[in-house]
């Protein structure tokens, strides 16, 4: 995975509240033997209108949020069906974080697994983040991981939390099994102990 440690970019908003992941990736793009190609599903049925061409109204299409590397999204995001398809489209379309006030649980997990933050902010500091990259002008910030803050562009900050190793994980680029090799030393002494003292396990 790629390490997350200080990203800047443009932050887009998306504050409608429950958008499952039906709405992230709908089903037609569950189809493929790989992940390739995700990035055109991502929330395909606002993106696009019925002849293909861009919704202008949609926010990922206008100027400057169309490269957007950050969501700043409604409460309960990812909720609905488990699949990892989201995260993944998402992550193919360069977004690199989503803040919110409460993510759906199994997508959160996903993000983690895959490399994409999420970052909780109380409603009070969503709104005023929201209120901030809502102005074109104004939607560039910067996540710094190791300090816990996002960074305006006028030199304020919004600092967040982060689970102890969720955050190692993402700055080390490191998904679940990565993170468990890192043990790999500790793992092979148990097992050599563990078969010593029962050796009727080999």
């Amino acid at each position: 995975m790629q390490p997350f440690t200080r990203v800047q970019g443009i932050a887009a908003p998306l504050p409608a509240a429950n958008v499952d992941t039906d709405v992230i990736m709908p089903t037609q793009f569950l189809k493929g033997i790989d992940r390739s190609g995700l990035d055109r599903g991502v929330f395909f049925d606002l993106r696009f209108l019925a002849d293909g061409t861009p919704n202008p109204d949609f926010v990922l299409n206008q100027a400057p949020w169309q490269n957007a590397n950050f969501l700043v999204v409604g409460p309960n995001f990812g909720c609905g069906s488990s699949r990892e398809h989201a995260v993944w489209g998402l992550q193919q379309l360069g977004i690199r974080a989503l803040i919110g006030t409460c993510f759906a649980g199994i997508f959160y997990d996903n993000c983690q697994r895959n490399g994409v933050l999420v970052i909780t902010l109380t409603p009070p500091e969503l709104k005023a983040l929201s209120d901030r990259i809502s102005q074109a002008e104004t939607a560039s910030i910067a996540i710094d991981l190791e300090s816990q803050c996002i960074e305006l562009c006028d030199g304020q900050s919004i600092d967040f939390e982060i689970e102890a190793l969720r955050k190692q994980s993402l700055m080390l680029g490191l998904d679940a099994i990565g993170t468990t090799l890192q043990r790999r030393e500790a793992i092979e002494a148990f097992e050599a102990r563990h078969l010593q003292e029962n050796p009727w396990l080999v």
